[in-house]
């Protein structure tokens, strides 16, 4: 599988290159984006090289990588998007805090979620940490639909975590739920007033 790049209004979407570990280490290094992330902030250009050769070449060498640089139309990444091939189609994002509030990871969401519609992917989910409601305003924005909260003991920052997990099913099956956080997951529940 070979992602195409997708172009917006404001944006290019591509592959993360070598050329980029200026901007892997700005966007990963910053302890405050990577707050709600799964991963500690990178803090040498040593780690971001490491970084993107684990994170982004070892995907991309597989073949079974959407993981998208955000770039202003200067090229440069500021962020990125990424979805999972693997069952739950997990779709993620990151973006320097001088560029939130801006509609940037709207935009590219839009553009990354058309390409997958094309590429058959039947749904995705999509889940964030209820201390950050900023990125369940994203996920909504993308058309996702809330289903259920769970909480996990996350790693590696060995931290018990509550979700919010978002769906958009892609196929037109309105009606499935991805139920694999809920199934693993002691607690659970759904609420109401989301």
């Amino acid at each position: 599988m070979n992602i195409p790049s997708l172009e917006t209004e404001r944006l290019i979407l591509r592959k993360f290159t070598i050329d980029d570990m200026k901007a892997v280490y700005e966007i990963f290094s910053d302890k405050e984006v990577n707050t709600f992330l799964p991963w500690f902030p990178i803090k040498t250009m040593k780690e971001a090289i490491l970084f993107y050769e684990n994170q982004f070449v070892s995907k991309y060498d597989q073949g079974n990588a959407y993981i998208y640089a955000v770039c202003l139309k200067d090229n440069l990444p500021i962020g990125y998007v990424n979805v999972s091939t693997e069952d739950g189609y997990d779709f993620g994002y990151g973006l320097r805090k001088e560029f939130w509030h801006q509609g940037i990871i709207t935009e590219a969401g839009r553009a990354v979620i058309e390409q997958l519609k094309k590429d058959g992917f039947p749904y995705i989910t999509a889940t964030h940490d209820i201390n950050n409601p900023r990125s369940g305003n994203v996920m909504k924005k993308l058309g996702m639909k809330y289903r259920y909260s769970y909480e996990e003991q996350w790693q590696p920052k060995n931290i018990p975590v509550t979700f919010r997990m978002y769906q958009l099913n892609l196929d037109g099956q309105e009606d499935r739920v991805y139920n694999k956080y809920w199934n693993n997951s002691d607690i659970h529940f759904i609420e109401t007033d989301i």
